[in-house]
């Protein structure tokens, strides 16, 4: 079939529209810049020098640098718009390559990429600023790298690798944004482990200050030893740490005062080892300032008590003017350690501990066994007991947790004590209330044992466990659990006849922690 004139003619005029549009030789550059600049004035897009003849210099655009078009971003908040300045201020390109990008763009959408630029630019700088106190850093395993292999480089790193438990949380105590008192347990002294991981993390804390822009003070670390050998003991371990620009020297009778205040002024140490006779008699002669140290650590509480050294640690510990951290090394099996370490320690504290023993990690805390000849007498004696917890504590609030057999048990322990008195407030759920007395206040928490497993034991200074468990492994943990972060706690256990099966293991557990077994114990030993 033919095709008609039209047709023929709309497929040729087809033809030479596409060869037009593909041939970018069709026209010359001088009628293409023409088509161009038709097509940009239609559309209402100008060159530069296309718009400065339609507008004038403002005192607002003296350069004429907007072509007389009013921004939107000019109708934000000023404060928005501070920010959008800050940001481009701080860019490091041209400003020239700046105006030229806002040009390409239209105004409303150069005011929303400056916008996001600043929000931007502010989170990375909050990210900056933000300290990672999550998992210790690189840094801290260089350093214990470094004592590894001029301390000990035969063990491969086994013995300070080995103590990375107890290394993490001591770590995570000195490096919180709100550090928190240490008092370890673990034997008379601190170990080489202990005291390579201690001092990592000084320098860990150091290197992350000085990464901010912070200013970190000299003596940063004061490490109190009771001898010159232990002194010269904890110099060795600190040297390595030299090269990593982390510099420490050591205080003790063995060298004379006079060379020792020379070499104070040649250098500024950022770790300090002294013994307290040493360090006093500097800082008499003002040889040395230890105001702004952040971190002091005692060695061997014990060996500074049989050297009757005691008023000098509390004189060092009035000196420093600040705030430090404290970390205490020592043996907790005297009494009176308790007492010296609550005038050393001001905050809040965390006991730890190397070791795996039961008696390293129930130090300090005193258990108390009551007997009781039946099941319908733990009342009253838990009653009497809450009060004597109560005269004992004076003004404070003790909190106390009692833990009972089941959890109907524990619903009729809530419901019947009711003390001689005082006045017993129940909460909603009816497992904890505060006992309220002329004595003082007293919030009791009852739990069962089924649910000690999602409770917090370490947060409880006194534990009363009513319903002794069948086996005396649940025991230790409740006593190796208690009082985590005071110095001493306390223990109450009501011991009946039914739990007779377990008086010998809780015999041996008793005399394993240095406390003394009473005699009905051994009487209902079973046969």
């Amino acid at each position: 079939m033919a095709k008609g004139d039209d047709a023929v003619a709309r497929k040729r005029n087809k033809v030479r529209r596409k060869r037009l549009r593909s041939d970018e030789n069709a026209v010359s550059a001088r009628v293409a810049a023409i088509i161009a600049s038709k097509r940009r004035r239609k559309s209402g897009k100008r060159r530069g020098c296309e718009g400065m003849c339609f507008s004038l210099p403002t005192p607002d655009d003296p350069f004429n640098d907007r072509h007389g078009k009013k921004r939107k971003v000019e109708d934000e908040p000023a404060e928005e718009i501070a920010d959008a300045d800050a940001a481009a201020a701080e860019d490091d390109k041209p400003k020239k390559k700046i105006e030229a990008n806002a040009k390409k763009q239209p105004p409303a959408k150069a005011g929303a990429k400056a916008k996001s630029k600043a929000i931007r630019e502010r989170e990375t700088e909050r990210e900056e600023g933000r300290v990672d106190y999550d998992r210790p850093s690189k840094f801290l395993v260089v350093c214990l790298n470094a004592i590894r292999d001029a301390v000990a480089p035969d063990d491969g790193g086994s013995g300070i690798h080995g103590a990375g438990d107890w290394g993490v949380e001591l770590w995570k105590c000195c490096s919180a944004a709100a550090p928190c008192d240490v008092l370890d347990t673990s034997g008379a002294c601190a170990t080489l482990e202990q005291t390579a991981w201690l001092v990592s993390t000084a320098c860990d804390i150091v290197a992350r200050k000085e990464r901010l822009g912070m200013v970190v003070s000299c003596p940063f670390l004061l490490y109190l030893v009771p001898s010159q050998e232990k002194a010269a003991q904890v110099r060795s371990i600190c040297k390595p740490l030299k090269s990593l620009g982390i510099h420490s020297v050591s205080l003790h009778p063995g060298a004379s005062i006079e060379h020792q205040r020379a070499g104070l002024k040649s250098c500024e140490p950022e770790f300090l080892i002294s013994t307290p006779e040493r360090l006093l008699e500097l800082i008499s002669l003002k040889a040395i300032d230890i105001s702004s140290v952040s971190m002091l650590v005692i060695d061997g509480l014990k060996c500074f008590m049989d050297l009757n050294v005691t008023e000098k640690l509390y004189a060092i510990r009035d000196a420093i003017s600040s705030n430090p951290q404290i970390t205490i090394f020592t043996d907790p099996r005297d009494k009176n350690v308790a007492t010296i370490t609550r005038s050393l320690l001001r905050g809040r504290i965390k006991k730890l501990s190397i070791n795996d023993s039961v008696s390293s990690r129930s130090a300090c805390t005193t258990q108390h066994v009551h007997f009781c000849t039946s099941e319908e007498q733990k009342t009253s004696k838990v009653k009497e007991i809450l009060e004597q917890i109560l005269k004992s504590h004076g003004k404070n609030t003790p909190k106390v947790l009692l833990v009972a057999g089941s959890d109907k048990k524990a619903h009729q322990l809530s419901s019947s004590l009711k003390l001689e008195n005082c006045t017993v407030t129940d909460d909603s759920h009816g497992n904890s209330f505060t006992i309220c007395s002329s004595v003082g206040l007293m919030n009791v928490i009852v739990k069962d044992r089924e649910s000690m497993a999602a409770t917090d034991v370490e947060e409880f200074e006194t534990v009363l466990v009513v319903d002794l468990p069948p086996s005396v492994d649940e025991y230790v943990e409740i006593i190796t659990g208690a009082a985590r972060h005071a110095v001493a706690g306390e223990v109450h256990s009501i011991f009946c006849n039914t739990d007779a099966p377990i008086a010998k293991p809780l015999a041996e557990v008793l005399s394993k922690c240095g406390q003394v077994a009473p005699e009905f114990l051994r009487n209902l030993e079973p046969s």
